[in-house]
């Protein structure tokens, strides 16, 4: 098995952290197995215990059942067609849990103004709190992609005379597509990128990149080694900011955490009418089915389209007249924080 887990990380760009799940997930297979030999165990059992053992003795739910399905299929296409070990792949028609579709939480586009103008911008920590929004709700990010930038993952080029920023992310798949950085997160990143304070930490790590957002305290690192890779932001410490700053701004909180950032991302390119290839490789997914997910979501174009086209609005009702002086009256000027 360790063998297995060696190859897929070698071979198929399986990162540390799928790794060690996938450790876990055979340790509990190995229990499970009770001193059989894998190499013997056949498809029904195998059913046996990904279906009646991980809900009942484990008392996993189906969206948590779905890697260890993953997880056991891929160990025994590897035993049958790289090593040769299993003549008939026991697990090639293991199912998945079914589980119910569900349309993504977005963050609406009040809660993102009220998030950005949360942090304190007459400190380093406000200022690189505030790129890291930037870039989260401007390009969509994973966060896993947006703690892994180091400065070489930046990319200067001229668009039309004018200076701009791209970022390189490697993200999930170990894979790297190119992002341009909208101009309000590309000021915020330069901003942070030249505070002062940022030229007096230590990010550099082997082979001389530098880590791009750095913490400021870290309660488990000596003074002495807390410099270059441990300067760098956890997944958690993205999740704390932002819960953090939400709170502060009064947002729901089933909208404060980093993929509801994104989803509103890939909600406003759908509202935006950008293709849906584009989004598709602005968003990096594999699969085009995941981002039309966020066409679902593109409600105010569809509102706009129905409130033009709709019989109602062509005829005289009982609420004609009152919903033309609604349109007449007023509304007052926006009032900025």
């Amino acid at each position: 098995m360790e063998e297995f887990l060696l190859f897929k990380a070698d071979n198929s760009g399986l990162s540390d952290r799928s790794v060690r799940a996938y450790r876990d997930i055979l340790a509990r297979f190995e229990v499970w197995l009770d001193g059989r030999d894998p190499l013997t165990i056949t498809g029904d059992q195998l059913l046996a215990f990904t279906g009646p053992y991980l809900h009942k003795v484990l008392k996993l739910a189906p969206v948590s059942r779905t890697p260890y399905v993953a997880c056991i299929r891929e160990l025994y296409r590897y035993l049958s067609s790289v090593r040769g070990l299993v003549v008939i792949d026991p697990a090639a028609a293991l199912p998945y849990p079914r589980k119910p579709a569900r349309l993504p939480r977005a963050m609406a586009l009040d809660s993102a103004e009220r998030l950005m103008w949360a942090p304190d911008f007459n400190t380093f920590e406000g200022v690189r709190d505030a790129a890291m929004l930037g870039l989260l709700l401007g390009c969509g990010l994973r966060v896993g992609g947006l703690v892994a930038l180091n400065d070489g993952n930046l990319v200067g080029q001229m668009v039309e005379g004018e200076p701009r920023l791209a970022i390189k992310p490697t993200e999930k798949g170990k894979k790297e597509r190119l992002i341009p950085v909208p101009r309000e997160a590309d000021l915020l990143l330069r901003v942070y990128m030249e505070h002062p304070a940022l030229s007096e930490i230590d990010r550099m790590i082997d082979g001389g990149d530098q880590v791009l957002f750095v913490t400021t305290r870290n309660r488990h690192c000596p003074e002495h080694e807390y410099y270059g890779e441990r300067r760098r932001f956890s997944t958690r410490g993205v999740l704390a900011m932002i819960r953090r700053h939400g709170k502060t701004a009064g947002i729901p909180e089933d909208q404060l955490h980093p993929h509801a950032l994104r989803h509103l991302y890939g909600t406003e390119l759908a509202e935006g009418d950008v293709d849906l290839l584009e989004r598709q490789k602005l968003m990096g997914h594999a699969d085009p089915k995941s981002t039309s997910i966020y066409t679902n979501l593109a409600i105010r174009k569809l509102t706009d389209s129905v409130d033009k086209a709709n019989p109602l609005g062509k005829v005289s009702t009982p609420v004609s007249q009152l919903l033309g002086e609604m349109a007449r009256k007023p509304t007052g000027a926006r009032r900025v924080p």
